[in-house]
């Protein structure tokens, strides 16, 4: 059975964007771009909502791509080579290959798949982790906490009293601060 995957980078006080929707403090270095390769490479399937996948989309076509490091178009690599869920009520096409839009989030839909695919997934934005979460999906929780604090934004997790019990995996410091965590659902 495939894990579901919640992964975010976030600000040490828990947003992914800041109040202006901002998000460049969040650029990885090299090292971590690096780390965040490996730990997406055995990934076959991300579920986006729209504004993620409007945001991730930008993988399939990077302009200038071969000028770019190779920890640059390593992901770009990962990325196309994905299955993608978008979850939206408005987007009428994809623009981008091995992309399918689905109305609503079906949490049985999400729970078969699971159950069916040979790779794990990852569920991509806050609102539709959220979803996840709340569906009691999510196994492990990968969050990247950026040095930085931003005063507001969008939150990285649910405050809809939502509890759910963690045991940490792993960790790891970066030379620029950031740090990893590694959390598995506990049951």
């Amino acid at each position: 059975m495939a894990k579901l995957i919640y992964g975010a980078i976030t600000s040490l006080d828990g947003y992914i964007e800041d109040a202006e929707g901002k998000f460049d403090w969040a650029e990885p270095d090299e090292e971590v771009h690096a780390f965040v390769n490996d730990l997406e490479r055995p990934i076959g399937t991300y579920l986006y909502g729209r504004r993620m996948y409007e945001t991730m989309v930008f993988w399939e076509r990077p302009p200038d791509l071969a000028d770019q490091p190779s920890f640059v178009r390593d992901f770009a690599e990962i990325w196309q080579a994905a299955e993608k869920i978008v979850y939206s009520k408005t987007l009428q096409t994809a623009s981008s290959e091995r992309t399918r839009i689905e109305k609503e989030f079906d949490p049985e839909a999400v729970r078969q798949l699971k159950a069916t695919a040979s790779r794990d997934i990852t569920v991509g934005g806050p609102e539709l982790a959220a979803e996840a979460i709340e569906a009691g999906m999510v196994d492990e929780y990968h969050l990247f906490l950026v040095p930085v604090v931003v005063g507001g934004g969008k939150g990285s997790l649910p405050g809809n009293n939502v509890r759910v019990n963690l045991e940490l995996l792993d960790e790891r410091r970066f030379r620029n601060g950031t740090v990893y965590l590694r959390y598995r659902t506990r049951g």
